[in-house]
């Protein structure tokens, strides 16, 4: 008699012949999608595993964070068996799965060449091919720190050494083992679709003072197509890179000089970032806030009232002694938006305060993270605090919300997705505030999100100490996702400054405080801007919205009276009179990538009219100027992003 036993997939109990392939167990499901992997009691199998017991399975698919963690996670280990394959005596460091693939750090004298990336990734797929089981090891420490110092694997034995407990935790995969805590798909013959990427300098365990390392990069996917649409992603994400097109266009510029991670604004670029900057504060006064500006230095006193000397000192820059007292550059805006609170004595009629500032700060970041105008050491942030009563603050999250998703739209940002960080319930000393204070935060960030039907994923545990908080992440054009909006409670703050306000009953009461950042910094979002549009922005942050070229020397005076006209309008125009000849100088202004193209010859002199093209779009015939004028100015006053003429 055949023996049945009962297994749960996903929460769904099945009865199953004992001894049945999982693949066939899962037909009379009609799964509308085929999984690719399974946990099965927590070890990841495939689905030719035979079940003889009872088992809670979980399946696992190809286009999930879970399934392509662990694939990326598996090809590392491949690219790291390959190497110590083709170049043995190299020390392997770590090798985790990263957003959109993987890489291992290596230590070895000889610096990897392009054509020893190919000589590894063919091995990897030769040992792909050889579909090598993928074979967990639980050993005793000390055992495994003997198994990797007998390897000459020094870097593994450190690794191990710090680890806690008595037993670790190994993958082997033919004559290759690395200490992991995995999971890993069940063979090499999972990790058929991948590609190694590019080569650079890692140090060991991040520290500059370490070992230097060599970081080679990968990415995998289960599916072909899936791999040659993100290579397609790449190739297209060189093309938008800011730091080139920043270059360029002439927008902004970085110097060893005057050091890394300091931005210098180019006047193209720069105009731009006014454009952005007088948007933002145009908003922000319309949408009810004040805005504030604040020095850039304070007092060692006030970091250490804010807890940043505790906390942070890492991220700042050292002290400069002034009158025998330490002063510290502002690694941000918060402590300073809290002493123009206290200046005065509040009540609780004049909250709430809406205070904004897009205010420059510092923060030491180390040189091998610095990325163009992404990761930066001098930034402005456009800062804003929201201080209200408690009554008050479920409004004022639905406000900020709406305003946030708002500004961000006016850039042409949609799409967005939106996380909410809360606090990890079991553990709830780690953070500070009460428990009805933390309850009453979460229940107003959820109830704004509810009330405009905005869909998000919960972060259990992703809270920082002092609040949670609310993260909108905006998609750009090619599907990247960047972290930019971010409202966040803060319930450190108040009680380290002691913030009080007189209430109705003529007692001192704790405001609550909102930080809310929206763009995120300048620079950064910038960055994105640069990227999202190719470096083609829309004709209402373009830095040259009109230039005007004159086919001959006897069409300039026209030309510069369409410049006059057009300036005295505050269209950021530009006449190119150059002796060029016009196909160059059209040449020119669409490698600039000006929206508005405005060749000026006889007929146009005698008529009142220029020959309009589009940048991208090429020409597109005649257009009396006064027309011309009236669309552009309906163009820019509705931050359109297409031009129709």
């Amino acid at each position: 008699m055949t023996e049945m036993i009962s297994i749960r997939i996903d929460g769904r109990t099945l009865p199953i012949k004992k001894g049945t392939v999982l693949r066939d167990a899962l037909r009379p499901l009609k799964l509308e999608r085929s999984p690719v992997l399974a946990g099965v009691d927590h070890e990841v199998v495939g689905l030719d595993y035979r079940l003889e017991e009872e088992a809670d399975i979980h399946l696992i698919y190809a286009d999930s964070e879970e399934g392509l963690d662990i694939l990326r996670h598996s090809a590392s280990h491949l690219m790291a068996h390959a190497v110590l394959d083709l170049f043995p005596g190299t020390q392997v460091g770590i090798g985790p799965a990263v957003e959109n693939g993987f890489y291992y750090d290596f230590l070895r004298e000889t610096p990897f060449t392009p054509q020893d990336l190919e000589r590894i990734e063919k091995r990897m797929h030769e040992l792909a091919a050889s579909d090598l089981p993928i074979r967990k090891i639980i050993e005793e420490k000390t055992a495994a720190v003997e198994r990797f110092r007998q390897m000459g694997q020094s870097l593994k034995v450190e690794l191990i050494e710090e680890k806690g407990g008595e037993n670790v935790s190994c993958y082997a995969q033919g004559g290759f083992i690395d200490f992991c805590l995995g999971p890993h798909v069940p063979s090499t013959g999972y990790i058929k679709h991948f590609k190694l990427l590019s080569v650079s300098g890692a140090y060991w365990k991040g520290d500059e003072k370490g070992q230097q390392l060599q970081r080679i990069y990968g990415t995998v996917f289960f599916d072909e197509q899936q791999l040659r649409d993100h290579l397609n992603l790449l190739e297209e994400a060189k093309a938008r890179d800011h730091r080139r097109l920043g270059a360029e266009l002439d927008l902004f510029s970085t110097c060893d000089d005057l050091g890394g991670g300091l931005v210098l604004w180019h006047p193209k670029g720069a105009r731009v970032r006014a454009v952005i900057e007088q948007h933002w504060r145009e908003r922000h006064w319309a949408g009810g806030y004040d805005i504030l500006y604040t020095p850039h230095i304070g007092r060692a006193g006030l970091w250490q009232a804010s807890g940043h000397l505790d906390f942070y000192k890492d991220s700042m820059y050292s002290p400069m002694e002034i009158d025998e007292q330490d002063y510290y550059i502002k690694p941000m805006n918060c402590p300073f938006h809290i002493q123009i609170y206290k200046s005065r004595l509040r009540s609780y009629r004049d909250l709430p305060l809406r205070w904004a500032e897009l205010g420059t700060v510092y923060r030491y970041e180390r040189s091998g993270v610095l990325h163009g105008l992404l990761r930066v050491r001098g930034f402005t942030q456009d800062d804003a605090h929201i201080i209200c009563t408690p009554e008050q603050i479920d409004d004022e999250i639905l406000r900020v919300l709406d305003f946030s998703i708002s500004i961000l739209g006016d850039f042409g940002f949609k799409d967005n997705k939106i996380e909410l960080s809360v606090r990890d319930p079991k553990n709830p000393s780690k953070y500070a505030g009460g428990e009805e204070m933390w309850l009453r935060a979460e229940a107003s960030l959820v109830k704004a999100l509810e009330a405009r039907r905005l869909s998000y994923k919960r972060m259990e545990g992703e809270a920082v100490f002092y609040g949670p908080k609310i993260d909108i992440k905006i998609k750009d054009a090619i599907g990247r996702l960047w972290q930019c909006t971010t409202i966040q409670f803060d319930f450190n703050m108040p009680e380290r400054f002691d913030m009080t306000f007189v209430g109705e009953d003529n007692q001192p009461h704790r405001p609550f405080m909102v930080h809310r950042a929206l763009l995120g910094s300048m620079e950064r979002f910038f960055g994105i801007l640069i990227e999202h549009y190719k470096g083609n922005f829309p004709l209402w942050l373009a830095p040259i919205q009109v230039i005007i070229l004159p086919i001959s020397e006897r069409h300039e005076g026209y030309a510069r009276s369409l410049d006059s006209k057009f300036r005295e309008e505050r269209i950021r125009s530009q006449a190119d009179l150059r002796r060029e000849k016009i196909g160059y100088k059209i040449r020119e202004a669409e490698r600039q990538k000006i929206p508005l193209l405005l060749v000026v010859g006889d007929k146009e002199v005698a008529d009142g009219t220029v020959s309009l093209r589009v940048h991208g779009e090429g020409d597109q015939g005649p257009v009396r100027v006064g027309e011309l004028l009236e669309k552009i100015l309906d163009f820019i006053k509705n931050k359109s992003l297409i031009l129709s003429f």
